[in-house]
């Protein structure tokens, strides 16, 4: 017998705790971005950060995907670096994070500050409550994130984005000064803790954790270093309150050492093979993904096709958040994120 129709909040929240609903909610990561006319007009002669810091403007970005894509969540507009700032870090974007100084010693470490994210990026929770009322009326949940304290450390250690694929600065650490590492870990760890349970505070009802750069460690690596404080996160956050989904890019031989996590919703890349991973999650954990934003290119058709046949194969697992398996690329097409939403809509789950 199918399920009556559900609100899109309640549809988000009982798929991440595994309860039943009538189809899977949808949304997409990077879903408020330069793919999008009008996206770019308001980003116009304003830098990034700024553009992080102007309410109006990141509550209007935010709340573009909804009617422009069809979207059933809205994920706030900000970065994984801000919180950073608050702890005494000084960088730009240019375009991505570039930083003053480049941690490398233990001094370094002790002096980032680990103070109320309330009073360092006030911004941020303003942007959280202003969208909470404007969605209240519509019921469409508010999505909230935070970067994973290993992917902030690349940035930090090696001071700049383009050089965080390969961190020869933090592997050498690791190796020469594994204290260090911890240290800065550690200390990223609580801090996020923090900075999610803020955002959980001022309005998010679901908040995601990127682990961008996970996927580069081979499995023990990642079972040493990350695997303890994403533990540690997920202990944290106040999950009653708001599931915590955890996302580890280009990270298929990490799938089962994820699952250890404990969050509520694993989100899968691409290269991840959905049915086998609906297998062995079974009723530990939702999953969310796993489109390849590429084929967002490909037509109505095939788009339609491709989510019945990820929602089939997701069936072992307790539920499933549909979504992409990265982010929209640049010229993901408006269309073929409108083909992707409605192609949930389609779904009818008995």
């Amino acid at each position: 017998m199918a399920l009556p129709s559900l609100d899109p909040t309640l549809r988000m929240l009982r798929a991440c705790r595994g309860e039943p609903v009538d189809r899977p909610p949808v949304w997409l990561m990077r879903q408020a971005g330069r793919y999008l006319p009008e996206y770019r007009a308001l980003r116009a002669g304003i830098g990034f950060l700024e553009m992080c810091r102007d309410v109006e403007r990141a509550v209007a970005v935010s709340l573009q995907p909804i009617r422009l894509v069809g979207s059933e969540a809205v994920v706030f507009f900000c970065d994984i670096f801000v919180p950073v700032l608050g702890m005494g870090v000084a960088l730009d974007f240019a375009p991505g994070p570039v930083l003053a100084e480049p941690i490398r010693t233990r001094a370094q470490v002790d002096a980032l500050a680990l103070r109320d994210p309330r009073e360092t990026v006030p911004y941020v929770f303003e942007i959280l409550r202003r969208l909470r009322r404007e969605l209240a009326a519509e019921h469409i949940p508010l999505i909230g994130f935070a970067g994973a304290p290993f992917t902030l450390a690349t940035y930090l250690v090696e001071g700049k984005g383009d050089a965080t694929r390969r961190y020869p600065n933090l592997r050498r650490l690791m190796q020469d000064d594994p204290g260090l590492v911890e240290a800065l870990l550690e200390r990223l760890g609580a801090m996020t803790v923090d900075y999610l349970n803020a955002q959980v505070e001022a309005g998010a009802q679901v908040v995601q954790l990127f682990d961008t750069w996970a996927g580069a460690l081979d499995a023990a690596t990642y079972e040493r270093w990350l695997l303890p404080g994403a533990k540690a996160i997920a202990a944290g956050v106040k999950r009653a309150d708001a599931p915590l989904i955890f996302y580890a890019n280009d990270a298929p031989h990490l799938f089962d050492l994820t699952l250890e996590i404990g969050a509520d919703v694993l989100s899968i890349g691409s290269a991840v093979e959905m049915a086998g991973a609906a297998r062995r999650a079974g009723r530990r954990a939702s999953l969310q993904g796993n489109l390849d934003p590429r084929e967002l290119t490909r037509g109505r058709e095939h788009i339609f096709a491709r989510v019945q046949e990820i929602s089939e194969a997701a069936r072992p697992a307790r539920g499933l958040v549909l979504n992409l398996g990265h982010g929209c690329l640049p010229d993901t097409p408006i269309e073929g994120a409108r083909a992707f939403t409605d192609a949930a809509r389609a779904l009818a789950h008995g």
